[in-house]
């Protein structure tokens, strides 16, 4: 089922600067960091957003999902056909950009995300008139043990909202 949110304080997303864009990348490769350049990608593409809230370096169930869905190559090779890769990282001990923090913690609240891994499947557009974006949340998940459970769940998600817009 869609859901719409409107998300107006995403203006401060748009003062993520390049320079924190350029020194701090996702732990994987691939994955945007920046909510601008995912939305710039999504648009060009037509494919939706796929971001991942994680605690990369603390969180057990994180790390096995990355084990067991991220770091394969077949996950890779689905996700450059069908979405575009987003993280929203909530790390104890690495540090991340001012900026990216509370993009990360906006979005964070925009989805009413209260457990890590936690993974939402959207569209996004701008909402020119009110300065934000507006989001049309296709579905989410969390933890899953195979990589054909992940991916058989995510384009079920994709092809409930359709590709993009």
């Amino acid at each position: 089922m869609k859901n719409s949110i409107l998300f107006l304080a995403f203006l401060l997303l748009s003062s993520v600067g390049l320079s924190a864009q350029k020194e701090y990348k996702a732990t994987h490769e691939g994955w945007l960091v920046n909510i601008d350049d995912a939305y710039a990608l999504s648009k060009k593409t037509g494919k939706p957003i796929l971001a991942n809230f994680t605690g990369s370096d603390w969180c057990g169930w994180c790390k096995r999902l990355s084990a067991a869905v991220f770091n394969k190559p077949d996950f890779k090779s689905w996700a450059e056909d069908n979405v575009v890769l987003l993280e929203l990282d909530f790390p104890r001990r690495k540090q991340i950009p001012d900026e990216i923090r509370q993009q990360n913690q906006s979005l964070q609240r925009a989805f009413q995300v209260r457990g890590y891994p936690t993974v939402w499947v959207f569209n996004l557009d701008k909402d020119e008139s009110k300065g934000g974006f507006v989001i049309e949340a296709l579905g989410k998940t969390g933890y899953t043990a195979t990589l054909e459970e992940f991916t058989s769940g995510v384009d079920q998600m994709i092809s409930r909202g359709g590709k993009g817009k």
